[in-house]
């Protein structure tokens, strides 16, 4: 079974400068070649499918592939431990070459004809995840007390006093501004 992922490009290179679209929907891994992230670490399924739509478009020398990448992502909110659904929608504008130069570490490689714009779709996609997704702008998180979700429940927890620093709650400091001076 081919991948959806590999484009001929043969003919391409041969008629540069030309241009042709390509949009279709394929599994993130479908191979399962990315262990699965931490249990709260924001992640794609391998199953979900990306949406990639690009116009290759070949040059003297290469290729490049400009458009969008999008994939659905869950995560953890960091406020309130919810799970939390997104999509990443990332503009990409990657290089395909023959062969890279030994500094250029910022473009992929054309073999046997063919781009795999694979690679190109899971760093747009990884890139893009969020390190501490919400699960709503306005989330209220847990009581730090009693663990409550206070998006939920009203919480009159307060925090328990510390013996060490009772002595201190019977200092009392003198209002300057009612000091009794009769500047006029």
């Amino acid at each position: 079974m081919s991948s959806p992922y590999l484009v001929p490009v043969a003919r391409l290179l041969r008629d540069a400068p030309s241009s042709f679209e390509v949009e279709f929907d394929a599994p993130f891994d479908e191979p399962h070649e990315f262990a699965p992230r931490g249990p709260v670490e924001t992640d794609v399924f391998p199953e979900s499918l990306v949406h990639v739509k690009v116009r290759v478009e070949s040059f003297s020398g290469g290729m490049r592939a400009r458009g969008r990448v999008e994939a659905p992502w869950h995560g953890v909110c960091r406020r309130c431990s919810a799970p939390v659904l997104g999509r990443s929608d990332v503009a990409v504008n990657e290089r395909f070459v023959d062969e890279r130069a030994v500094d250029d570490e910022e473009s992929y490689l054309i073999e046997h004809g063919f781009i795999d714009l694979a690679p190109l779709a899971h760093d747009a996609i990884l890139l893009d995840l969020p390190l501490a997704p919400l699960c709503r702008p306005d989330c209220q998180g847990l009581c730090p007390y009693c663990g409550g979700d206070l998006n939920d429940v009203a919480c009159d927890c307060q925090a328990p006093l510390d013996s060490r620093w009772a002595t201190l709650d019977g200092l009392q400091f003198a209002d300057p501004e009612s000091s009794g001076s009769t500047d006029a």
